[in-house]
């Protein structure tokens, strides 16, 4: 029997996490991320986490960013989630600066989104309900309309993945020329309608690799690291109110109804984590297919229950205003949404499995994507 290597551990720099957090600490305020809810942007708190390079992070040097790995990257969005920070950071870095860089396009100053690819039957599409016709001199004009695109008002360049005669191309086009309807997601995020009539924008034959499915998987990676973040900070706020509200002469986490709401939310926090970690480790190495789509398919189920949990356990308080557990909340049921449902990576994985057949199930359970190669 050949021995095979360990693969090399995926390290994330402490340092990394802890200057994040440090930065979230000091700017995500109750009022600030009220207001950017309002607003619908938080150009401070966006400028300072730029500052820092944290928007970059996974971008190569090479191609403008901080040279840092997809795993540190994905750090740094659970603690985007764990503070409830309102800004775009995974389609900035890790979804928009990825595709530009991979296709070799120039980067702008300003802020880059990503329009996110449709879930089929057959699999994923880019451009959202877009056509695009190639004019032979390195640019491509669209036409049709891309619905919750985020932060496209905020955005200088509007990139997606667009199939013409068959290959599929990395397409930049200047939002400014772009028609955009301004729409909130339940958390008050810009998720915008774009419509595109007629706008010529720079293309690109997208590289082996990159496609409208390896942009969902990345996109599934980025919303589970936000929904872990914010599922692990609401469990924390939970605990924290049940042990100081106290009824009948003692606190309510003393309640067996109580502790039950906070055990199974604190069991889906540690669980999404987990997969988190896993998938963004594996997804560093190189492809991950099979660990992202279980991390989302948990990251989603994982958010209906911890959020009912907690809301639970807090009752009135945990509905209004002044309090943040609705910061959190409301985005983990936005996050859920974004990148495939429940009914879509659920159908992903049972592929996988049905694709090993029954002597490949077990080996596909305990060794993940290395058990489809």
């Amino acid at each position: 029997m050949t021995a095979h290597a360990a693969p090399e551990p995926v390290v994330v720099d402490e340092l990394i996490t802890e200057t994040a957090d440090r930065l979230f600490s000091e700017l995500c305020t109750h009022e600030a991320v009220q207001a950017a809810e309002d607003s619908g942007s938080a150009p401070g708190i966006w400028d300072a986490f730029c500052e820092t390079g944290f928007d970059l992070i996974a971008v190569p040097e090479g191609a403008g960013g901080s040279g840092g790995t997809l795993a540190e990257a994905i750090e740094v969005l659970r603690l985007v989630g764990y503070h409830s920070a309102p800004i775009p950071a995974a389609e900035n870095g890790v979804l928009g600066g990825w595709l530009l860089a991979e296709a070799g396009l120039e980067r702008p100053d300003g802020l880059v989104t990503v329009v996110p690819p449709r879930a089929g039957t057959d699999g994923w599409s880019g451009g959202g309900a877009c056509s695009a016709n190639l004019n032979g001199d390195g640019t491509a004009t669209l036409t049709g309309e891309s619905h919750r695109v985020p932060w496209a008002r905020s955005a200088e360049i509007i990139v997606c993945i667009c199939t013409c005669d068959g290959q599929a191309n990395v397409v930049a086009m200047p939002a400014s020329e772009c028609e955009i309807t301004q729409l909130p997601n339940m958390a008050g995020e810009p998720r915008d309608t774009v419509r595109f009539d007629g706008v010529t924008g720079r293309a690109v034959p997208a590289p082996d690799g990159v496609n409208a499915e390896a942009l969902a998987q990345r996109g599934a990676l980025s919303r589970v690291a936000l929904m872990a973040g914010a599922i692990e900070k609401m469990c924390q706020l939970t605990v924290s109110y049940t042990n100081e509200r106290v009824q009948f002469g003692r606190p309510v986490a003393r309640f067996q109804a109580v502790q039950q709401h906070l055990v199974w939310a604190a069991q889906d926090a540690a669980l999404v984590r987990m997969t988190a970690e896993v998938a963004a480790r594996e997804a560093t190495r190189g492809d991950a297919p099979f660990e992202i789509a279980a991390a989302k398919l948990v990251a989603n189920q994982a958010a209906a229950r911890a959020t009912k949990a907690c809301h639970q356990a807090h009752g009135a308080m945990g509905m209004t205003q002044e309090y943040p557990l609705h910061h959190f909340s409301r985005r983990l049921w936005s996050w859920r949404k974004e990148y495939g449902s429940d009914a879509h990576w659920s159908a992903v994985l049972g592929n996988m499995a049905t694709g090993v057949g029954a002597d490949g199930l077990y080996p596909l359970i305990t060794s993940g994507t290395a058990a489809l190669r």
